[in-house]
């Protein structure tokens, strides 16, 4: 499986802006999807994922309320609309995908280049 994100860009805040993750494969639409971010000089955080079939969905403490999370299995893409951007949303954002349910861990299979997405104050 290939994960392409997209739709980063600059935003101020209290903008929106939908992250796409499209992906190769005619298995994608049984796979678990995770939305990771990286800001600079920080680790890694999980942000939001959802089941296969869009049963579960979890979200970060921090993104809850503003971002959603969807899928379309028939067009092999999950979004991510970020609504109410702040600054500290400034962070490259990955997709990643994987045949088991990890929730907020890491331990996803695949994984996609990233979409900057930065947020001015």
């Amino acid at each position: 499986v290939q994960l392409q994100a997209s739709g980063g860009g600059l935003v101020q805040a209290g903008g929106s802006l939908r992250l796409s993750c499209a992906a190769s494969g005619r298995t994608f639409s049984r796979y678990a999807v995770g939305w990771f971010r990286q800001a600079p000089g920080k680790e890694r955080e999980f942000v939001a994922a959802v089941t296969w079939n869009a049963r579960t969905i979890l979200y970060a403490d921090s993104v809850k309320g503003r971002f959603t999370i969807s899928r379309d299995n028939a067009k092999n893409t999950v979004y991510m609309q970020m609504n109410s951007l702040k600054p500290e949303d400034t962070a490259v954002y990955y997709c990643a995908a994987g045949e088991s349910w990890v929730g907020f861990r890491q331990d996803y299979n695949y994984w996609g280049q990233g979409t900057q997405v930065t947020v001015s104050s």
